[in-house]
């Protein structure tokens, strides 16, 4: 199948004189999305010749704690959906949902 349409999203980083993140915004235009603000992000892609993941995690020094462990929390929830969604492993799956569980609980992520 030959490609027909191309989507674009746009990823720019506020760096301060340090080079760490001062601002994240981001852009989808399909989506309807332009240059929303952002305090963190995790991009993984694969590389099917090296057979490995390449990744780029950044935050804002503003990013609080508190906020980043509800981020995770919820990144890894949806890591869990994906995983479902492309492979049917059910089994795995509720492994996986049953580890969000255990990590929201020792973060007392429910008292936030």
């Amino acid at each position: 199948m030959a490609v027909v349409h191309t989507s674009e999203i746009k990823l720019t980083v506020g760096l301060d004189e340090n080079r760490v993140p001062e601002e994240l915004k981001w852009s989808a235009q399909d989506g309807g999305i332009n240059e929303e603000d952002a305090k963190a992000m995790m991009l993984s892609v694969w590389d099917s010749k090296h057979r490995e993941s390449l990744k780029i995690d950044l935050w804002t020094k503003d990013m609080p704690v508190d906020e980043m462990k509800i981020f995770f929390h919820q990144t890894l929830m949806t890591m869990a959906d994906t995983f479902m969604k492309a492979t049917q492993d059910e089994k795995m799956t509720a492994t996986m949902k049953d580890f969000c569980d255990y990590f929201a609980e020792k973060l007392e992520l429910d008292k936030m």
